[in-house]
């Protein structure tokens, strides 16, 4: 096979989540793609917002096509460290690619928040820390992660998460009802509360 030649048997890796236990120690992986079903074993994730210099909070539609949770409004921007990632990188990462910004002053602030929930027999099941920080530049979200994209005043949007006039993830909607009355000013949680697989990643 010359130089320019791709071999058929070349295969790009999946992405890994990080599975956990009950005391969110890393107990393997699974592919990304296939970890979400009627029965999604625990694994680690992250939730961030994002403010601008206004005190908005951008709030995010899902993608009508994703597995989980299709066209339904929640925060800024979720994902899953990849294995050995530093969660802080893996937020920067996700940030960056699901909504074509940067994120500048990213702290964490919830940093046991678990939940579970269930959508047309689609299970999340994670413990996923919750960052917030603020956007550097442009939002130009990614069609294929995300479908509309909006910057609203967090405290409007924080009243009716609370009093359920507005509709949004089940995640987003408990992790409103944990974060403090103004989350971009909150100094930083404790690292040493993350799950311990999220500390093992190298998190400062």
């Amino acid at each position: 096979m010359t130089t320019t030649e791709t071999s058929t048997t070349d295969t790009v890796t999946p992405e890994q989540v990080v599975l956990l236990d009950e005391d969110g120690q890393a107990v393997g992986t699974a592919d990304k793609a296939g970890v979400h079903h009627a029965d999604t074993p625990l694994h680690l994730a992250f939730s961030c917002y994002l403010f601008d210099g206004d005190g908005n909070v951008l709030v995010t539609r899902r993608a009508l096509h994703k597995r989980t949770f299709p066209g339904v409004w929640t925060n800024s921007c979720c994902g899953h460290p990849a294995p050995d990632e530093p969660l802080e990188d893996a937020v920067r990462r996700r940030v960056e690619q699901e909504l074509g910004t940067t994120v500048t002053g990213l702290r964490l602030v919830l940093p046991r928040f678990r939940y579970r929930a269930e959508q047309e027999g689609v299970v999340e099941n994670e413990m996923c820390p919750v960052f917030v920080g603020s956007a550097e530049g442009a939002v130009t979200p990614d069609p294929d992660e995300v479908e509309d994209a909006r910057w609203e005043p967090w405290p409007a949007f924080r009243a009716g998460v609370l009093d359920g006039s507005r509709t949004v993830s089940v995640w987003c909607r408990e992790q409103v009802a944990q974060l403090p009355a103004d989350p971009a000013s909150v100094a930083a949680a404790d690292v040493d509360d993350l799950p311990p697989a999220a500390r093992a990643t190298g998190t400062p």
